[in-house]
């Protein structure tokens, strides 16, 4: 790999990006009081990925991840009733995380 691809970020990790994602999003709505802001971050964040995922390794796998880091937002929701905000954000954003890893990162040239 040549360096103009290196500081392009064509090999930048993508787990800690949309593990990232959620807590950022969380923090943000949290620490603002406006949802919509951290709505704002969780998209720009998944977009992020979604495109690195497709460019990488084909939309079959970044429709998948997507839909993995919509699920743990989702399920952080449900349990946070039972466990906690931070906890239910942190839990989601570690499989997010652990899924963006195994089905994409590990295959970075």
């Amino acid at each position: 790999m040549s360096t103009p691809e290196l500081i392009a970020g064509r090999s930048t990790p993508t787990a800690p990006i949309a593990a990232g994602t959620l807590i950022a999003g969380y923090a943000v709505a949290a620490g603002s009081g406006s949802r919509p802001l951290g709505g704002v971050v969780l998209i720009a964040g998944g977009l992020w990925c979604v495109r690195a995922w497709t460019r990488r390794n084909g939309q079959r796998t970044a429709f998948a991840l997507a839909c993995v880091e919509f699920a743990a937002f989702v399920l952080s929701h449900v349990l946070a009733r039972a466990i906690g905000a931070w906890p239910a954000v942190l839990l989601a954003a570690a499989a997010t995380g652990a899924a963006a890893w195994v089905y994409a990162d590990t295959r970075l040239d």
